[in-house]
Protein backbone atom coordinates (compact mmCIF):
# COMPACT_ATOMS: atom_id res chain seq x y z
CA UNK A 1 0.00 0.00 0.00
CA UNK A 2 1.57 3.57 -0.89
CA UNK A 3 1.56 6.16 1.89
CA UNK A 4 0.28 9.06 1.15
CA UNK A 5 2.25 11.48 3.55
CA UNK A 6 2.50 14.90 1.61
CA UNK A 7 -0.84 16.43 2.14
CA UNK A 8 -2.52 19.55 1.16
CA UNK A 9 -5.93 20.38 2.59
CA UNK A 10 -8.48 22.60 1.31
CA UNK A 11 -11.20 25.53 3.29
CA UNK A 12 -12.93 28.19 2.08
CA UNK A 13 -13.34 31.43 4.44
CA UNK A 14 -16.32 32.63 5.98
CA UNK A 15 -18.32 35.21 4.35
CA UNK A 16 -21.60 36.87 5.51
CA UNK A 17 -24.82 36.12 4.31
CA UNK A 18 -25.69 38.77 1.28
CA UNK A 19 -21.67 38.27 0.28
CA UNK A 20 -21.47 38.23 -3.66
CA UNK A 21 -17.69 38.88 -4.49
CA UNK A 22 -15.07 36.09 -4.45
CA UNK A 23 -14.06 33.91 -1.03
CA UNK A 24 -11.34 33.19 -0.33
CA UNK A 25 -9.72 29.35 -0.52
CA UNK A 26 -6.69 28.10 1.70
CA UNK A 27 -4.51 25.04 1.44
CA UNK A 28 -2.46 24.08 4.21
CA UNK A 29 0.53 22.47 3.19
CA UNK A 30 1.87 18.85 5.29
CA UNK A 31 5.20 16.70 4.73
CA UNK A 32 4.00 14.02 7.40
CA UNK A 33 2.50 15.62 10.11
CA UNK A 34 4.89 18.63 9.99
CA UNK A 35 2.97 22.37 8.96
CA UNK A 36 4.87 23.03 5.53
CA UNK A 37 3.04 26.06 4.39
CA UNK A 38 0.55 27.71 3.12
CA UNK A 39 -1.08 28.62 -0.04
CA UNK A 40 -4.31 30.57 -0.73
CA UNK A 41 -6.66 31.76 -3.99
CA UNK A 42 -10.00 32.20 -4.57
CA UNK A 43 -13.29 31.18 -6.02
CA UNK A 44 -16.25 32.58 -7.68
CA UNK A 45 -19.44 32.48 -4.69
CA UNK A 46 -21.73 29.68 -5.79
CA UNK A 47 -20.32 29.30 -9.28
CA UNK A 48 -18.21 26.12 -10.50
CA UNK A 49 -14.63 27.20 -10.64
CA UNK A 50 -13.30 25.47 -7.60
CA UNK A 51 -11.43 22.47 -9.05
CA UNK A 52 -9.93 24.51 -12.07
CA UNK A 53 -8.71 26.67 -8.84
CA UNK A 54 -7.66 24.59 -7.00
CA UNK A 55 -5.74 23.02 -9.45
CA UNK A 56 -4.15 25.66 -10.59
CA UNK A 57 -3.18 26.66 -7.14
CA UNK A 58 -1.58 23.26 -6.59
CA UNK A 59 0.22 23.23 -10.04
CA UNK A 60 1.30 26.94 -9.83
CA UNK A 61 3.18 26.85 -6.02
CA UNK A 62 6.47 25.30 -4.84
CA UNK A 63 4.82 22.52 -3.24
CA UNK A 64 3.16 21.05 -6.45
CA UNK A 65 6.23 18.36 -6.90
CA UNK A 66 5.61 16.75 -3.50
CA UNK A 67 2.07 16.54 -3.12
CA UNK A 68 0.61 12.88 -2.81
CA UNK A 69 -3.14 13.45 -1.80
CA UNK A 70 -5.51 16.74 -1.76
CA UNK A 71 -7.83 16.87 0.78
CA UNK A 72 -11.00 19.00 1.09
CA UNK A 73 -13.40 19.74 4.64
CA UNK A 74 -16.54 19.43 1.92
CA UNK A 75 -17.38 19.06 -1.63
CA UNK A 76 -18.81 22.72 -1.52
CA UNK A 77 -16.74 25.56 -1.35
CA UNK A 78 -18.08 29.18 -1.64
CA UNK A 79 -21.21 28.20 -0.72
CA UNK A 80 -22.64 25.71 -3.28
CA UNK A 81 -19.31 26.15 -5.47
CA UNK A 82 -19.03 22.06 -5.74
CA UNK A 83 -15.69 20.98 -5.94
CA UNK A 84 -15.59 18.72 -9.36
CA UNK A 85 -13.45 16.06 -7.54
CA UNK A 86 -13.32 13.96 -10.49
CA UNK A 87 -11.81 17.03 -12.60
CA UNK A 88 -9.44 18.25 -9.87
CA UNK A 89 -8.33 14.16 -9.83
CA UNK A 90 -7.51 14.18 -13.61
CA UNK A 91 -6.21 17.71 -13.23
CA UNK A 92 -3.40 17.02 -10.86
CA UNK A 93 -3.05 12.92 -10.86
CA UNK A 94 -3.50 12.77 -7.24
CA UNK A 95 -5.90 11.05 -4.90
CA UNK A 96 -8.84 13.42 -3.19
CA UNK A 97 -10.63 12.82 -0.32
CA UNK A 98 -13.98 14.65 1.26
CA UNK A 99 -13.94 15.09 4.92
CA UNK A 100 -16.84 15.93 7.10
CA UNK A 101 -17.55 16.04 11.05
CA UNK A 102 -21.27 14.94 10.50
CA UNK A 103 -22.57 12.99 7.60
CA UNK A 104 -24.56 15.78 5.60
CA UNK A 105 -27.97 15.50 4.54
CA UNK A 106 -27.87 14.85 1.13
CA UNK A 107 -31.70 15.45 0.67
CA UNK A 108 -31.46 19.45 1.89
CA UNK A 109 -28.57 19.40 -0.46
CA UNK A 110 -30.09 18.36 -3.42
CA UNK A 111 -33.37 20.31 -2.52
CA UNK A 112 -31.03 23.23 -2.53
CA UNK A 113 -29.02 22.81 -5.71
CA UNK A 114 -31.79 22.19 -7.66
CA UNK A 115 -34.44 24.48 -6.78
CA UNK A 116 -31.82 27.68 -5.89
CA UNK A 117 -28.85 27.50 -7.69
CA UNK A 118 -27.76 28.09 -11.08
CA UNK A 119 -26.27 24.81 -12.74
CA UNK A 120 -27.69 23.35 -9.99
CA UNK A 121 -28.63 20.22 -11.63
CA UNK A 122 -24.79 19.18 -12.87
CA UNK A 123 -23.60 20.15 -9.38
CA UNK A 124 -25.68 17.78 -8.00
CA UNK A 125 -24.73 14.90 -10.71
CA UNK A 126 -20.50 15.50 -9.33
CA UNK A 127 -21.73 14.54 -5.69
CA UNK A 128 -24.47 11.58 -6.65
CA UNK A 129 -21.22 10.24 -8.97
CA UNK A 130 -19.28 10.71 -6.13
CA UNK A 131 -21.31 8.37 -3.88
CA UNK A 132 -22.42 8.20 -0.33
CA UNK A 133 -20.30 9.32 2.52
CA UNK A 134 -18.16 6.73 4.75
CA UNK A 135 -17.57 6.58 8.29
CA UNK A 136 -13.73 6.52 9.01
CA UNK A 137 -12.87 6.70 12.66
CA UNK A 138 -14.91 9.55 14.20
CA UNK A 139 -15.69 11.26 10.49
CA UNK A 140 -17.22 10.54 7.17
CA UNK A 141 -15.22 10.55 4.09
CA UNK A 142 -15.73 10.91 0.45
CA UNK A 143 -12.68 9.72 -2.33
CA UNK A 144 -11.10 9.40 -5.43
CA UNK A 145 -8.16 7.76 -6.26
CA UNK A 146 -7.57 6.18 -2.96
CA UNK A 147 -8.72 2.84 -1.16
CA UNK A 148 -10.19 2.87 2.02
CA UNK A 149 -7.06 1.39 3.71
CA UNK A 150 -5.32 4.23 2.44
CA UNK A 151 -7.77 6.68 3.82
CA UNK A 152 -8.35 5.15 6.76
CA UNK A 153 -4.28 5.16 7.24
CA UNK A 154 -4.03 8.98 6.77
CA UNK A 155 -7.29 9.50 8.76
CA UNK A 156 -5.10 7.82 11.63
CA UNK A 157 -1.96 9.29 11.33
CA UNK A 158 -3.20 12.75 10.71
CA UNK A 159 -5.82 13.44 13.82
CA UNK A 160 -4.05 14.76 15.84
CA UNK A 161 -5.51 17.53 17.92
CA UNK A 162 -8.91 16.49 16.68
CA UNK A 163 -10.94 13.65 14.92
CA UNK A 164 -10.34 16.28 11.86
CA UNK A 165 -7.26 15.89 9.71
CA UNK A 166 -4.16 18.11 10.47
CA UNK A 167 -4.66 19.57 7.08
CA UNK A 168 -7.63 20.57 6.86
CA UNK A 169 -8.28 21.67 10.54
CA UNK A 170 -5.59 23.84 9.76
CA UNK A 171 -6.64 25.40 6.72
CA UNK A 172 -9.92 25.98 8.26
CA UNK A 173 -7.64 27.69 10.67
CA UNK A 174 -6.10 29.86 8.88
CA UNK A 175 -9.16 30.50 6.51
CA UNK A 176 -11.35 32.08 9.20
CA UNK A 177 -8.64 34.23 10.51
CA UNK A 178 -7.57 35.03 6.92
CA UNK A 179 -11.93 36.64 6.45
CA UNK A 180 -11.78 37.77 10.35
CA UNK A 181 -9.03 38.44 11.61
CA UNK A 182 -8.08 35.24 13.44
CA UNK A 183 -9.64 31.81 13.91
CA UNK A 184 -12.55 30.59 15.68
CA UNK A 185 -14.69 27.46 15.49
CA UNK A 186 -14.26 23.97 14.69
CA UNK A 187 -14.20 22.35 11.11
Amino acid sequence: MKRLSNIIGFDDAPFERGHKDRVKVVGAVFADIRFDGVIIGDIEKDGSDSADKLAQMVAESKFAGHARLIMLQGIAFGGFNVVDVFHLNEQLNLPIMVVSRVKPDMKAIKTALTTRIPDGGNKWQIIEKLGPMEPVGNIFIQRVGLSLEQASDVIDRFSIHSNIPEPVRIAHLIAGAVSNGQSRGNP
